[in-house]
């Protein structure tokens, strides 16, 4: 998973633990592990949702401080389905 810069160090720092994502199909899955800086991401859940259920907790809780910060960031590309994606950082030798 690629986040936007401003949110790499919440990553790592274990503030931000969710993210929403805008795909045509799920682009990650539950289990997977994913490379991020030196470290690896961890998706512990991945469902979707609706633009409804974007509140501004949620948006804060991924790293940004509107929904509509959040959903500028969020879209990928042409996709209409949206994810709520739960992970955790692992650092680099990290299990």
């Amino acid at each position: 998973m690629v986040f936007a810069k401003q949110l790499r160090e919440g990553v790592r720092r274990g503030r931000i633990r969710c993210s929403v994502r805008i795909w045509q199909h799920p682009k990650v899955k539950a289990g997977g592990r994913y490379a991020m800086d030196e470290g690896h991401i961890v998706v512990d859940s991945i469902e979707p949702i609706t633009k409804r259920q974007i509140t501004r907790d949620l948006a804060r809780e991924s790293g940004f401080d509107t929904v509509k910060e959040l959903l500028e960031i969020a879209q990928h590309g042409p996709g209409r389905n949206i994810y709520l994606i739960r992970f955790r950082y692992l650092p680099p030798g990290g299990w």
